[in-house]
């Protein structure tokens, strides 16, 4: 099981919808008169969490995102309603996790003396390669 980062937000039960619907896919008769699969619903704007977490989360390029900012999640594995529902927030946290940590700020590097050298040097013997084809014997 992973572990959360140890400032990730938690995500509070009653601010997530669960909707029972019907499974997709091979189930016999089974699939077509019980609903186990799960549609989870989570108004990002009208959430707890930290206005930074927000912000991040609706940046994110993510399909599980909507226009108006709610994230639908789909969980259908299980035949287990409660254990469908678990996994739908399990993924709900996962992303909140994952938006969570600030990204590390990139520093600006140069590359070093021995490495511009090496590349043009590469850059030479290509050219020098390049100008050894052509005809032989000369221009007629």
């Amino acid at each position: 099981m992973q572990t959360r980062p140890p400032l990730s937000p938690r995500i509070d039960p009653d601010e997530v919808e669960f909707t029972a619907i019907r499974a997709q896919g091979a189930g016999g008769q089974n699939v077509n008169k019980v609903s186990n699969a799960v549609h989870l619903r989570f108004v990002v704007g009208a959430s707890s969490l930290p206005e930074a977490v927000r912000e991040r989360l609706l940046a994110l390029s993510d399909h599980r995102i909507t226009t108006e900012g709610v994230v639908v999640i789909k969980a259908q594995n299980s035949r287990s309603l409660e254990t469908n529902k678990a996994a739908a927030l399990a993924r709900l946290q996962a992303m909140v996790d994952g938006v969570a940590t600030l990204p590390k700020a990139r520093k600006a590097t140069r590359p070093t003396r021995a490495a511009q050298q090496r590349r043009l040097a590469g850059k030479a013997n290509r050219s020098q390669i390049k100008q050894t084809r052509g005809r032989v014997g000369g221009a007629d």
